[in-house]
């Protein structure tokens, strides 16, 4: 009778172990970068074209500068030569993600 229970019991065990594994794992789904850091009131935003004066003091070479998901996305070159496309949070600029090619 316990070599029944016993795989009943593992099953259960087991069904729960996934179940939570699963539901943790929907929770801890990464975040866009406006969820974090980009979540700010339009009326606060600084102007676009400073952004791109910051960026080109700081030796950026500046492609493109355009707004996605409540961010400044920005296509440049770093001061290094690296491609990137970066993430901008428009009240303090701040760089909330960077990719580069």
């Amino acid at each position: 009778m316990k070599r029944t229970l016993f795989p009943a019991a593992s099953a259960a065990a087991l069904t729960f172990a996934l179940l939570a594994g699963a539901a943790f794992s929907l929770h801890s789904a990464p975040a866009r970068a406006s969820d974090d850091l980009c979540n700010v009131p339009k009326d606060e935003w600084q102007p676009m074209e400073n952004l791109e004066a910051k960026l080109k003091a700081d030796s950026w070479t500046v492609k493109n500068i355009k707004t996605e998901d409540g961010c400044y996305e920005v296509y440049a070159k770093t001061p290094d030569g690296k491609r990137v496309e970066a993430y901008f949070n428009p009240k303090t600029f701040e760089a909330v993600k960077t990719k580069e090619d």
